[in-house]
């Protein structure tokens, strides 16, 4: 009987859901305490329970309400002739934790379930919990009786001891009753064995199919657990989603509200800069009629100490230009003999430049059959551009640097052809524009070519004395160069170090 008793606790006892967590505001149970035919269940706070009793076997079972175990074994065997054993588990949700005990019994009782404090106590009444009661009387600490009580506790006493030995009679006739049946089942097994080797494939054959419909329902089982879980998660995720968006909400009343207050006060401020505005304007206009009535007085003297200066000066300049007038018969009188005087210089001046043009001339066409002049930078040298050469004052419009293929260049742009010369001396060349001048400043700027695989480092133009043009071009080092002139264009050419 009660290996069957504990084989149907097992069946029952399957959790509905295992609790994940175990909030604090449960009641935790945290002790299930037999003695006799008492159970004690022991809370953090008063236990909400409900009951009911269930048969064959003969069970009780107690589910307390918002409650969870901790540190109670799930499986308690007892064995007292009245308990069998006690079983617990704890099954629901997170919101609402069931934490369920039940009790089995030897044989069908009647029960009495009473609360103390955080305490559940569950007795056994009538003949079958005589000596439950019995046994559970000091393990509560009660005081002696009284001295006036003895009588009754003595009464009490004799029916406990009388309940005991019918009890152990009812265990001695049980036993004979069990030897009895074992004696005869053993008989009986020696006929069902031919029985059994018949029955044992189709035992077989059922508990496969047992098996199968187990299986099928853990299946199942599992499966509900799935959909619950994921109903669940979709509840959380919908509760985040509604508290996301009650946040969303309160930030954008909060917004609002920052929003008109801010409204409020720039309109506030928007009002008295136009009271303020307002004032100074009244101020300034008035400020301003002042000012105009004082300019307007000081205007009127203005313009009559003016038409009196006026007065006085077309006076003085009817005077003037009587003087200017004599002056300038006078000035042109002298003009006109410095352009004869001009005149006559200037055309000897004109001979005396085409007498030396024609020279230059026939020494430039002697040069041009000859190879382009060249000078070393090691020793002073002096070269002379040819050519047909005007009298006019020349303008060097521009000096530039030029890296060629073989060599580096330095070249000078006129506004029509000039005559020069070329010194060179050491590590520097010397190019002399005559008759020529530098309009533009930027071409004063120094070139500045050290960083450049050139034997030139360094150019720069200055106004020299009696209206020419110098040229400085220094070099890294003495090297040949070539100098050429092709219209106003006059160009030197200095080979590249290590060629």
């Amino acid at each position: 009987m009660k290996g069957l008793a504990v084989s149907l606790f097992g069946l029952w006892l399957v959790p509905l859901v295992a609790l994940a967590q175990q909030p604090v505001d449960y009641n935790t149970i945290t002790s299930v305490t037999v003695s006799g035919g008492t159970v004690e269940i022991t809370g953090s706070k008063k236990a909400d329970f409900n009951s009911f009793t269930m048969t064959d076997p003969p069970r009780l079972v107690i589910d307390v309400s918002g409650a969870v175990f901790k540190d109670v074994p799930e499986e308690l065997p007892v064995g007292n002739g009245t308990v069998t054993g006690i079983r617990t588990q704890a099954y629901g949700t997170e919101s609402s934790s069931i934490a369920r005990i039940l009790i089995g019994y030897e044989r069908e009782v009647e029960t009495d379930i009473q609360t103390s404090g955080n305490k559940l106590v569950v007795k056994v009444l009538g003949s079958g919990g005589g000596a439950a009661v019995a046994q559970l009387t000091p393990a509560e600490g009660q005081g002696a009786p009284a001295q006036g009580d003895t009588a009754a506790n003595t009464q009490a006493g004799a029916n406990a001891q009388d309940a005991a030995r019918a009890a152990a009679s009812d265990r001695e006739a049980q036993e004979k009753a069990v030897k009895a049946a074992a004696d005869a089942a053993r008989a009986d097994r020696e006929a069902q064995e031919k029985a059994a080797a018949e029955a044992a494939a189709r035992a077989k054959a059922d508990a496969d199919a047992e098996k199968k419909r187990q299986e099928e329902a853990q299946a199942s089982a599992k499966r509900q657990d799935e959909e619950r879980r994921a109903s669940e998660q979709a509840a959380a995720a919908e509760r985040k989603r509604q508290e996301e968006e009650a946040r969303a909400a309160a930030k954008r009343a909060e917004d609002e509200r920052r929003a008109t207050a801010q409204a409020a006060a720039d309109q506030k401020r928007q009002r008295e800069e136009e009271a303020k505005a307002a004032a100074q304007a009244a101020a300034d206009e008035k400020r301003a009629a002042a000012q105009a009535a004082a300019e307007e007085r000081q205007a009127a003297a203005k313009t009559a100490a003016e038409e009196k200066r006026s007065a006085a000066q077309a006076a003085a300049e009817a005077k003037r230009q009587k003087d200017e007038e004599r002056q300038a018969a006078a000035q042109a009188r002298r003009e006109e003999q410095q352009s004869a005087r001009e005149a006559a210089a200037e055309e000897k001046r004109q001979r005396a430049a085409e007498a030396r043009e024609r020279r230059e001339q026939a020494v430039a066409a002697r040069e041009s059959r000859a190879r382009p002049s060249q000078g070393s930078a090691a020793a002073a040298s002096r070269e002379s551009g040819g050519g047909a050469v005007s009298s006019r004052r020349k303008t060097m419009t521009q000096i530039g640097f030029q890296q060629q293929p073989d060599s580096s260049r330095v070249f000078v742009r006129t506004n029509e052809p000039v005559r020069y010369t070329v010194n060179g001396s050491g590590k520097q060349v010397v190019l002399e524009l005559e008759n020529t001048r530098v309009v533009e400043s930027n071409n004063t700027l120094p070139l500045d070519t050290h960083f450049f695989p050139s034997a030139v480092s360094r150019v720069e133009a200055f106004s020299g004395a009696g209206q020419t043009v110098r040229v400085v071009i220094q070099l890294k080092q003495g090297v040949r160069y070539e100098t050429r002139q092709e219209g106003g264009l006059i160009t030197l050419d200095f080979p590249r170090p290590g060629r």
